[in-house]
């Protein structure tokens, strides 16, 4: 059946295709290939491409059944969460999954500025879902560490763990990492006189190069080598090269010989010693709801890729190989975790796990009033620069996505400005009693205001001044809203020539109106801090056994430790706060955790 689909609807390569590479490699054979694939490739139309899936993009391997083979959704191994027919479900409006297939360029066209005959090239143009597509965005391709959105057959999206690079990457499915490496070699062989254009006009995406050789920035090229090893080639690829060859009159040289890779390029690196594991694994700073984890970093032949962190045996995130310090959100108040790291390398080598830290969440407020996070948007890529799009990143263990937002304008570091769009958070637990925010205009000469949802319900707005040269921070206090929440905060601009407004400095503060008392005890209900609000400095305690207290702990309410004190009451009932700033601060003893006020 392949055979008489492709003879229906191909015209075949001649023989002579490839002549003249014998003997060849290096710089010497790509540019042999760049000009056997340049010779005689027929540019077509963007909307060409719609025809040309009709006989490059069909499924006769899997379901075969004829329907768009999407890399994005096909499950080699059961049925595939939703089918494409050809022409009837192109798109289109989609806003989830199944809606309809769009066309993906592997390589962002963004980077060549939507030009001919790159725009239509279909060697590396594939048809997808239209909902990964545009999540996926114009992101580089690479291995998934912490996972911000996952597609129905397991494509990837989140925060990079090749080494070399720490932004944001897109990680297809096994069955695809070689096809999806294979069309980006192509990509850089056939328009390798041109790539010193496309980076000076738009920038390398974070995986282009600069040069004809090698092409590619080394880490996406390490990684490419590595999937086109693991990936070979497969009879869909084959069939789809023909299909295309019958439509634009070229060819993915390295479909045809995936020798030519490693002629060129040479031999990934195999991989397979794992990382020690790390140690010194401490844990410290807790608030209701975090805990401050350290560590000695593990070490590899090649290089640790990540972290991967457990609380009471449950994996709760995972964090780039080059840190060696992170804060666990989302933990249950006056809860006790035992933690300990697992270091893993780009070939999924695991290490031993490292030793156990032990540490106890601060308790809850009722109400609220402790801070419950922030964001300030410092893991965002800026590789989309001055182009609007979908910007997807993780940070403290909440994914935040931003559509028709740009990265390149600043507040205080990085910032996110939306034109017509919204940011929305993933699920975050503890509630929300109030949110601040950092507005700025940068286009447009309007003043206005954004607003701000909790779970689908607008709670309130936050405005922004026609002067581009003034920030604005503002709080919307008496959200009250506990249990798990979704922040949203939505530029209600229509048009895109509207005010563009960056926002920055994003905290909020908890709620859970089912959390215990302030005042929590062990052993005894009946200590007492006074006074409160403290005044000249001291604060006293009462309560028996006062003098067995072993530790204090000062935080303030970002859950910041501010000081430690060993066997405070033993000589008497006060603690000397030495000139600690007005504000609001928890103290925990062995005993108790309480709030106070310094005046």
């Amino acid at each position: 059946m392949i055979f008489a689909f492709i003879n229906a609807f191909s015209q075949t390569a001649p023989a002579t295709y490839y002549d003249g590479t014998a003997g060849l490699s290096g710089i010497a054979l790509k540019n042999k290939l760049n000009e056997i694939i340049t010779n005689g490739h027929q540019a077509k139309t963007y909307n060409g491409l719609w025809t040309a899936y009709q006989t490059t993009d069909r499924d006769y391997f899997y379901e075969n059944d004829g329907t768009i083979l999407d890399i994005y959704s096909e499950k080699p191994n059961g049925p595939d969460p939703y089918n494409y027919t050809i022409v009837v479900n192109q798109c289109g409006n989609y806003t989830t999954e199944g809606n309809c297939y769009n066309r993906e360029h592997i390589v962002p066209q963004s980077l060549f500025a939507e030009a001919s005959p790159m725009v239509a090239d279909v060697n590396f143009i594939r048809a997808t879902d239209g909902k990964v597509n545009g999540m996926r965005s114009n992101y580089p391709f690479g291995k998934v560490g912490t996972t911000s959105f996952t597609s129905l057959n397991g494509s990837k999206l989140g925060t990079s763990i090749s080494p070399g690079y720490s932004g944001i990457v897109f990680e297809p499915i096994d069955e695809f990492k070689g096809d999806v490496a294979r069309m980006i070699l192509y990509f850089v062989t056939r328009y390798q006189n041109q790539l010193g254009n496309f980076t000076s006009a738009n920038g390398t995406g974070d995986m282009l190069g600069t040069s004809a050789f090698p092409g590619l920035q080394t880490w996406e090229l390490n990684q490419l080598l590595t999937w086109h090893a693991q990936d070979p080639v497969s009879a869909a690829e084959i069939s789809r090269n023909a299909a295309t060859y019958a439509y634009q009159q070229n060819k993915n040289p390295f479909i045809d010989h995936p020798e030519f890779v490693e002629l060129i390029w040479g031999a990934p690196v195999v991989d397979n010693q794992a990382p020690t594991a790390a140690t010194n694994l401490a844990a410290n700073n807790p608030t209701s709801n975090s805990i401050a984890l350290s560590w000695s970093a593990a070490t590899d032949n090649i290089g640790v890729a990540s972290y991967d962190i457990y609380a009471n045996g449950t994996l709760k995130t995972t964090v780039a190989g080059t840190l060696t310090s992170t804060i666990v959100t989302n933990l249950s108040s006056s809860t006790t975790y035992n933690f300990y790291i697992i270091a893993k390398d780009a070939a999924g080598n695991s290490s031993p796990i490292s030793n156990t830290a032990t540490e106890t969440t601060l308790a809850g407020q009722p109400g609220g009033n402790t801070s419950c996070g922030t964001e300030d948007f410092s893991g965002i890529s800026t590789a989309s620069g001055t182009g609007y799009a979908t910007q997807t990143w993780t940070n403290n263990n909440i994914t935040w996505t931003a559509t028709d937002a740009r990265t390149d304008e600043t507040i205080n570091g990085k910032a996110i400005t939306l034109r017509i769009g919204n940011l929305t958070s993933s699920t975050i637990s503890g509630g929300i009693q109030s949110l601040t925010l950092k507005t700025q205009l940068k286009y447009g000469s309007a003043a206005g205001v954004l607003n701000v949802q909790i779970n689908g319900v607008q709670v309130g707005t936050i405005p922004y001044t026609s002067d581009k040269n003034t920030s604005t921070t503002t709080t919307i206090d008496n959200i009250n809203v506990s249990g798990d929440i979704v922040i949203k905060i939505i530029n209600p601009i229509t048009s895109t020539s509207g005010s563009r407004v960056a926002i920055d400095d994003l905290s909020w503060t908890c709620f859970n109106n089912t959390l215990g008392a302030i005042e929590t005890s062990k052993d005894k209900p009946n200590f007492t801090i006074y006074p409160n609000p403290v005044k000249n400095n001291e604060l006293f305690i009462k309560g028996e056994n006062v003098s067995k207290i072993s530790k204090a702990q000062i935080y303030d309410m970002s859950g910041k430790l501010i000081e430690t004190i060993t066997n405070p009451f033993k000589i008497s009932n006060k603690i000397n706060l030495k000139g600690l700033a007005k504000g609001n601060y928890i103290l925990k003893t062995d005993n108790f955790s309480t709030k106070f006020i310094v005046d």
